[in-house]
């Protein structure tokens, strides 16, 4: 086995305050969730965005990715970790805790083996096939979205305004757009269409498998934000 390196980057601390600031609301509840480490699932949910990105970085490179709920959870849900993390945490927020739908978000994943890295030309086809999507969203209509690097692959997260139960809309529109954009190297995720997904926090290292040189570990990072 190949130890990762030592000299392995751990966290972007900017780019995690950077994003957070983009992808929640003041004072929403977030859950920060680290899946897969030494102590099980990692949960906590916050107001104090501050200190969910200090949670954030002292988690990035300890697990395989560090993440947070996209849209805003119940208030009611802070009472289990308050401003905190707690280990071997049992209850994550689920789709009845969601209030409303802020974003409609799509992952563009380099088809691979499971529980490894990218390598380098895996993870260029898949940003390049999000640009893609991009454009011919913006051909139909669509605004400018979130363009952002997930260290594997890509994101692309449009702004919505939506309730929490849209009627499989989000389902039906990830779809549609594998049916599109999928083919034998990259894939759209449709399983990204439930209101509690949790998303990638911008600014942590993605460390799926061993750091070797053909599939590295990143960090990811947000790549366009519109005004």
């Amino acid at each position: 086995m190949v130890s990762p390196k030592a000299s392995a980057p751990k966290a972007d601390v900017a780019e995690i305050q950077r994003a957070l600031d983009l992808l929640l609301e003041p004072g929403q509840v977030a859950e920060l969730r680290v899946l897969n480490t030494q102590q099980g699932t990692a949960s906590g949910y916050f107001t104090d965005f501050d200190k969910l990105a200090q949670h954030a970085a002292h988690y990035s490179g300890k697990a395989p990715g560090v993440y947070v709920t996209l849209n805003p959870v119940n208030p009611d849900l802070l009472a289990r970790a308050n401003n905190r993390v707690k280990k071997y945490a049992r209850e994550t927020t689920a789709d009845r805790d969601i209030s409303k739908r802020r974003w409609f978000p799509i992952d563009f994943d380099a088809v691979r083996a499971a529980g490894i890295s990218s390598t380098d030309s895996e993870h260029e086809l898949a940003l390049d096939r999000a640009r893609n999507c991009r454009e011919w969203l913006g051909s139909q209509g669509w605004p400018e979205p979130i363009f952002a690097d997930s260290g594997n692959g890509a994101h692309l997260l449009y702004r919505v305004d939506l309730p929490s139960d849209d009627n499989h809309l989000s389902e039906r529109c990830l779809k549609a757009l594998a049916a599109k954009f999928d083919d034998t190297a990259v894939s759209v995720d449709v399983g990204n269409y439930n209101p509690a997904r949790i998303w990638k926090i911008y600014g942590t290292l993605v460390a799926k498998g061993d750091d070797v040189p053909e599939r590295p570990h990143r960090i990811s990072r947000l790549l366009d934000v519109p005004e």
